[in-house]
Parts: structure tokens; sequence; C-alpha cells
């Protein structure tokens, strides 16, 4: 009786009132497999169709006619050496990650939220109310006991200078650096192309060429060296290098991908520019690239595609996420309210470009159809929201923190297992900037959940205002027992649940 009612209040069809809600959600699952397994292999019906319709007796004809016509035959063999001729030397190389690191800080820099607090209170800076408005931002951050921040913020009173900022830097970068060599056969002379990116902290020389100094890498080496492009970055230096292996054949590119504490500490009381100092951790991490086809069977993934979407053109965007002097001259970044919101835009056009390049014929039909019928016919229907989960196995959602990872498991419609690497990961080591990706799939990769011919869809948002993202093909299965990452001697205590809020005891 309970359910005949339920189905009159909703107005569903009277079959509804006679099924199991589960059995019915079921058969909707089962139809909605059906039709994309329809679709999804209709190519090969249109290819193979023909040949049944087609008999002995008329592919005899076919060939009997081709055998006195020998100058067709000739030309049509030369245009196909020709078309494949031209084919191979015009596709775009393939790029290949051999391995990569990220970096585990000592545990002596371990930050729990009790003793983020007591520095805070300790730095005598900070007004009562901003300790307060600290403390409520850190116990709704989603970040544990367990991050990581620079050696600078141990001591009082608080030296940041540029001498700790560059031992900071070096720490993390060639701790990365030496354990991805340690990861690999390739040697450091080996490297054709750096690429370094830090958004906020820039100094002279660049980090690269600290890279350069400290490894010898040979004089003609291709470096570059990314600042002020936020939390992206490291998917953009990606991109640069995937253009960069396009154009140099059988090379090797190096990304390092970071963010720096020491000088971005704010030490001042505008609230906006607090929210970094509870979110932002210690972290880095080093990616070995390379386009060399021998290369591919000691390789973990095939770079599939990169997206790059920048929104700069429109000035909310450009100002959500700006560093900023405030009233008495202290250098912050200061987080707009709109932030979710250029977030959301941002995304919608990342994935409007992404989708065709991943998603099958059946989910870019029915966002086809729903987008005529409310833009061409107004109807009034829902925006059909495709679902990626047909063509991406796992996915890297940048951890900038919980409200991000919340908004983008509604919007694309995730599980709490897809979510499970972003929210550990922010959890662990908290928000480390354009490094998180990795440390996603780090995780990914310690759970043993990687399995060949598997795809993984990182995703990474950034001042500007800028949504990128890169899919990537496993080309083996990964084997946690031969892996060595940040997560191999605690991975079995995650996952752990999570509270909205975790209140801190001080």
């Amino acid at each position: 009786m309970g359910n005949e009612q339920t189905n009159s209040k909703t107005g569903k069809i009277g079959v509804e009132a006679n099924l199991p809600i589960s059995l019915l959600y079921v058969m909707l699952k089962y139809v909605k497999l059906g039709y994309h397994y329809l679709f999804s292999h209709a190519i090969y019906l249109l290819i193979f169709l023909p040949l049944w319709i087609i008999s002995p007796k008329d592919l005899f004809l076919q060939w009997k006619q081709l055998k006195f016509n020998l100058v067709t035959i000739v030309v049509c063999s030369v245009l196909m050496v020709l078309l494949g001729i031209f084919y191979f030397i015009t596709r775009p190389r393939k790029v290949y990650l051999m391995d990569f690191a990220c970096f585990k800080p000592k545990p002596e820099l371990m930050c729990s939220k009790e003793f983020f607090m007591e520095t805070s209170r300790q730095a005598d800076i900070f007004t009562k109310e901003n300790l307060s408005f600290q403390k409520k931002i850190l116990e709704r951050s989603g970040i544990g006991q367990k991050s990581y921040i620079s050696e600078s913020l141990f001591r009082m009173p608080l030296n940041l200078c540029i001498s700790e900022a560059i031992k900071e830097a070096e720490m993390v970068m060639f701790g990365a650096i030496d354990d991805l060599f340690s990861k690999t056969a390739v040697k450091a002379e080996d490297i054709g192309i750096l690429v370094v990116n830090c958004s906020l902290f820039s100094p002279t020389p660049s980090l690269s060429a600290m890279v350069v100094n400290h490894y010898k890498l040979r004089c003609n080496i291709l470096s570059y060296n990314l600042g002020g492009m936020g939390c992206s970055a490291g998917l953009i230096s990606i991109d640069l290098a995937k253009q960069l292996l396009q154009v140099h054949p059988n090379s090797y590119a190096l990304v390092v991908t970071m963010e720096n504490m020491t000088l971005n500490w704010y030490i001042g009381n505008n609230r906006p520019m607090l929210v970094t100092n509870c979110l932002f951790r210690m972290g880095g991490a080093a990616i070995l690239l390379s386009n060399k086809s021998s290369d591919r069977r000691h390789s973990k993934y095939h770079l599939i595609h990169t997206v790059r979407t920048h929104k700069g053109a429109n000035e909310k965007s450009y100002g959500c996420v700006l560093q900023e002097e405030d009233d008495i001259k202290k250098i912050g970044v200061s987080l707009s309210k709109d932030l979710m919101a250029v977030a959301g835009e941002s995304l919608k056009t990342n994935i409007t470009t992404l989708g065709p390049l991943v998603l099958p014929v059946s989910e870019q039909l029915l966002f086809f159809v729903t987008l005529v019928a409310s833009k061409v016919l107004k109807m009034k229907i829902r925006p059909y929201v495709p679902d990626f989960k047909l063509a991406i196995e796992h996915f890297c959602i940048h951890a900038g923190g919980r409200a991000v990872l919340d908004e983008l498991e509604k919007n694309l419609e995730l599980s709490e297992w897809h979510m499970e690497p972003s929210r550990m990961t922010l959890h662990r080591f908290g928000n480390t900037s354009s490094s998180s990706l990795w440390y996603e799939l780090a995780y990914s990769e310690a759970k043993g959940r990687i399995r060949r011919g598997d795809r993984t869809w990182q995703i990474a948002f950034g001042s500007g205002f800028k949504c990128n993202s890169a899919v990537w093909r496993a080309l083996r299965t990964i084997d946690p027992a031969k892996e060595k990452n940040p997560w191999m001697e605690e991975i079995n205590d995650f996952p752990v649940e999570v509270p909205r809020v975790a209140a801190i005891n001080n």
C-alpha cells in the first residue's frame, strides 16, 4: 500500500507500482548498459554486415574484373603505400610516463592540527578572532594530523626568508628527483628537456637552474621554469613537455612540480588570505616522460590527451585567486567567494572539449540530443551530464579542499570509491598544490587498483582561472609489492573515515 501511495504522489507509470524499487533500478541499469553496448559496437556491425550480405560468387566476380585491370591495381597499391608513409611521418609521437616519485618529508616535519594552531598563536600576529577563524577552517578542511609544513615554521620567532625558502625548495625537488632516478635506469645526463613549476616562489637563478646545477645536466638541455600558474601548473608542465617531445625525437623529459610554503605563509589578519595558511602543505613530485618507442615496455602509462582551459578573459575568473598586499602591506593570496562558481564554469568548458575525445558514441549522442532539445526546440529538460565512468576508470581530482571535492563528486556523479584517492590525499598530505595529483595516482597504485588498459583522468584548477586535464592509459598492471611511494608503509590504514567537522583539542 505504501509503494502505491508513493507512486501516485511521484506520478510514475503504473507498472512501477507492482515492482520493487531495487528491481526497477536494476532493469533501468541494464537497459542503459544495453544501449551503450549497442552503440559502442555499431562500427563493427557496419563493417562486417556487408560481408554477410555479399555472396562468395559476387566476390569472385569482383576479383575477376580486377585481374584484367593491372593499371588500377598498381595505382591503388602505390597510393596506399604513399598514404601509409605520409601517416607514419606525420603522426604525433607517443609520450610515455616511465615512472614518477612523490616527496615524503621526514617525520620531524609532521604537523598536527593542534601544532598548527599553537604555531599560529606563538607567532603573536593573528587576532583572537582570526585564530578562531583559522581553527574553524582547519576543523572543516578534511586535513588530518600527519600533513607536513616547512622547517622554517617550526622555529620561533618565524624566520621566513629567501635562504629558508631555497632550502625548502632544494629539499623537495632533489628528494623527489633522487627517488625518481633510483626507480628508473635513466641517468641525469640523458635528460634533454626539463620543466619545473612553482607558482609563488621564483628566485634567481631559477628553480630549473638549481636542478641543472645540482645534477650537472648537459649544456644543451631545454629548460623551462613556470611561475604564477597556480595549482594546475603541474598539468601545464606535462602539456609543455608533451609538445616539446613532439618535435625532439628520442628524448627524455623531466617534469618537477611543487609549491613553496616558507615565503608564502601569510602573516596578516585579512581573512580571505588566511584560508591558504590552513589548507596548503609541503610536497612535490618528479615525473619522467619519454618519446622513445623502445621505452614503451618499461613505462607505466601512455599520455592520451591533455586539455587546457583558460578563463582569464573574464574579470571575475581572473580575480578569484589573487596574490596581493593587505592594508598593512603584508603579501598573501586572497580567495574570492566566487571561487566555486568559477571552478564549475571552467570545468564545464574543459569537459565539453574532453568529452568527444574520450566518451563513447552512445554518451555523445545522448548529450547532443538533450542539447538540441533544450537549445533548439526550447524544451524544458534537465541538461544531460555525460557519464565519464563509462570512459574513465580512475579519477585524480586536485585535492584543493573538501568543498572542491564535494562539488566535483556531485557534478560528475562519482562514487566514494572514485573519490577515495583525492580525499585520502587531502587527509594525509593536505593541499600540496600542483603535486597533489601525483600523490593521488600513487595512492591508486599502492592500493593495487591500476590494471593494464585502465584510463586515469587528472583534473586540476589554478589561478587565472584555469582548469586542465590529462588522460593516461596504463600500459601494464601495477604490482604494489614492487612499488616505492609515500603510501606503501601505511596503505593498509586507508581509507579512513573523515568527519565533516574534526574538533581540535585546544
